[in-house]
């Protein structure tokens, strides 16, 4: 869950503190876990955002609020100085009410009401298109690869990418690591060389992201992430972090290596998966922002499909 570009239903508020946007909603905490993951085992999510891991790492920016009603989990994120928005409400039964309901919930601190992140089998299933308006929001449509495509790298369309691995191999000694409490520092460490490079200090969105990676660090004890780091002559010089999202997906939610060794993040993307997710057959590799060198390296690696994803909101009158 990266940090939203611009979208014209969420409009700049005044900042709401640490306030809950509605009544009866609490704030995100690792207390949680344990209810949010049984809600998403009961009803596993298909968009990247929807695992309590990430909702966690994100919360300093997108500030996570809950509420339980009707055997569903309603989520509210109130980014500061922006308009609250809901996400899908996740549980058993009829979702199509649970919208209605929570358009309700959400008339009360939203002027504009809307549920943000919504897949497009969601969409399909339980929104009705008579009474709501539906938006394409392509920047934060997630990209969904074959696992194996990622580990094999082979034939035309991977060419370039199994060159660049095998390039990397050749030319240097390196060490593949799973990532546990006594690396965390090491990891750390890295990140932190890895945003003065680039300049994390003078972009609010890589300086967001800064935070929800340190947070996901400290905590990694406490989450469900498993994570791989590289590591060159002593020092971790890219790691990965990734989850469980249903039974046929991993999600991964960071990747980071140093840009200036040659064919490192090609190294990084190959062994995560074929360390880890091969039991898996797809890799969502979450959105691309609408930032054209993100979405070409996205796209580079030739996804086999798209989780297209949907702002939804209540037609006026």
């Amino acid at each position: 869950m990266t940090p939203a570009g611009s979208n014209p239903l969420l409009r700049p508020l005044a900042s709401t503190g640490n306030n809950p946007p509605l009544e009866g909603f609490q704030p995100l905490s690792l207390a949680d876990k344990d209810r949010f993951n049984d809600y998403l085992r009961r009803d596993p999510p298909e968009t990247s955002e929807l695992t309590f891991s990430n909702l966690f790492m994100w919360r300093h920016h997108y500030r996570p609020f809950w509420a339980e009603a009707d055997g569903f989990l309603f989520v509210v994120c109130a980014p500061c100085c922006q308009q609250p928005f809901g996400l899908p409400p996740v549980g058993e039964g009829d979702k199509g009410r649970a919208m209605d309901r929570f358009f309700e919930r959400l008339s009360d601190a939203a002027p504009e009401p809307a549920v943000c992140r919504v897949g497009r089998k969601f969409v399909d299933r339980f929104v009705d298109r008579d009474r709501h308006v539906v938006t394409h929001d392509p920047d934060q449509s997630d990209y969904v690869y074959q696992t194996e495509d990622l580990i094999q790298l082979s034939g035309r369309k991977f060419h370039q990418k199994k060159n660049h691995y095998n390039q990397f191999v050749k030319r240097n000694r390196f060490e593949v690591k799973e990532m546990d409490i006594e690396s965390v520092e090491c990891v750390l460490d890295m990140q932190e060389a890895w945003c003065e490079m680039k300049k994390c200090q003078e972009d609010p969105s890589l300086l967001s992201e800064d935070l929800a990676i340190c947070e996901a660090l400290k905590h990694y004890e406490d989450l469900d992430y498993r994570g791989l780091c590289i590591v060159m002559e002593g020092k971790v010089e890219a790691f990965a972090l990734g989850e469980e999202l249903n039974p046929e997906t991993v999600v991964i939610h960071i990747e980071k290596a140093n840009p200036e060794i040659r064919g490192l993040y090609a190294a990084i993307n190959q062994r995560f998966c074929r360390e880890f997710w091969s039991g898996y057959p797809y890799v969502n590799r979450e959105q691309d922002l609408g930032l054209t060198g993100l979405r070409q390296a996205k796209q580079s690696y030739n996804p086999s499909f798209m989780i297209e994803k949907y702002i939804v909101a209540p037609k006026a009158g």
